[in-house]
């Protein structure tokens, strides 16, 4: 995880804790497509991962966090020289979060429980990453080749929460597309043009940190994954570099900006990778709409939150 792509002081870092896994059976847990139950095929290899089964045997995320926390816990301890503390868990958060007392800024840490399965994704993941226009079939083939990741993650639709699902990430796959983010190979690059589509995730990213410190309630429900899911489409709907020239940073932005307002107004807003997940429910109308409407406000009048 890079820090580049925060704009105050970066004090928050996320740390993937990756642990391989043999051959793994997903059951969907529910119509989403992102979260699933986990089982073996057959006893693994790695004899350590049976104390983690429920009693379907069923692999427990709740029970892997738990383990890896009273490990990290007792780690912890033996630091010399600097100050780390495991800080107390919260509900249905994949994270173990240490902060780090570290002047003149305090550093939190969040190291996320993350299995990793050599096998092909899963089909509810089929008609997402529509990326041949903007990076190109090859590029969207090398990625669908590449591990499945999963983290330890509480599905809060679930009737009882019994700990035991678990969520697909590809933050892997998404750090590859900000990389190599060019509709040409050299966007960026020294001898290339310059583009603005990470200026664009960076102010997103921004605006909605301050307005969710503005507004800490209303808005508690969004995450910078929500923005950053919006650019990616973006790009996908404007997926030539002379669409993002660096110079048109405020133009492009606000175009970003449309976008991810009108998904706010109708409540959908599709996972990159798998379509049918909306990452904005209609229960949650009311902030949604909340949202966009700060967001209109601060486009009509020139960004008074930037001038803070």
């Amino acid at each position: 995880y890079s820090p580049t792509l925060q704009i105050s002081q970066p004090n928050e870092f996320d740390i993937m804790f990756v642990i391989p896994v043999g051959r793994l059976q997903l059951d969907e847990s529910d119509d989403t497509g992102a979260y699933y139950y986990l089982k073996f095929k057959r006893n693994p290899k790695e004899k350590y991962f049976l104390k983690f089964l429920d009693e379907d045997g069923k692999l427990s995320a709740f029970k892997m966090l738990q383990a890896l926390r009273e490990i990290i816990k007792q780690e912890v301890k033996n630091f010399k020289n600097v100050e780390v503390t495991v800080t107390r868990k919260k509900a249905g958060s994949p994270a173990i979060t240490l902060q780090i007392k570290n002047p003149p800024l305090d550093i939190s840490v969040d190291i996320i429980l993350t299995l990793k399965v050599q096998r092909s994704w899963p089909p509810s993941t089929r008609d997402g990453l529509k990326i041949k226009e903007w990076l190109g079939t090859k590029a969207r083939r090398d990625f669908k080749f590449k591990s499945l990741y999963l983290v330890a993650k509480q599905n809060k639709r679930e009737k009882v929460l019994r700990g035991n699902t678990w969520r697909l990430s590809f933050s892997h796959i998404e750090k590859l597309m900000m990389e190599n983010h060019g509709h040409s190979r050299t966007c960026c690059e020294s001898h290339g043009s310059k583009c603005c589509r990470k200026g664009c995730l960076k102010l997103l990213k921004y605006l909605l940190e301050q307005l969710k410190m503005q507004y800490p309630k209303e808005l508690e429900k969004f995450c910078s994954y929500h923005v950053k899911t919006a650019l990616f489409h973006s790009c996908v709907m404007w997926p030539n570099d002379t669409d993002w020239i660096l110079e048109d940073l405020d133009h492009c932005f606000q175009k970003c900006l449309g976008y991810f307002m009108e998904c706010l107004q109708k409540s959908q807003l599709p996972h990159f990778f798998i379509p049918k997940y909306n990452l904005l429910s209609l229960e949650d109308r009311a902030s949604n709409h909340f949202l966009s409407r700060q967001i209109n406000h601060q486009l009509n009048n020139r960004f008074p939150i930037f001038q803070e």
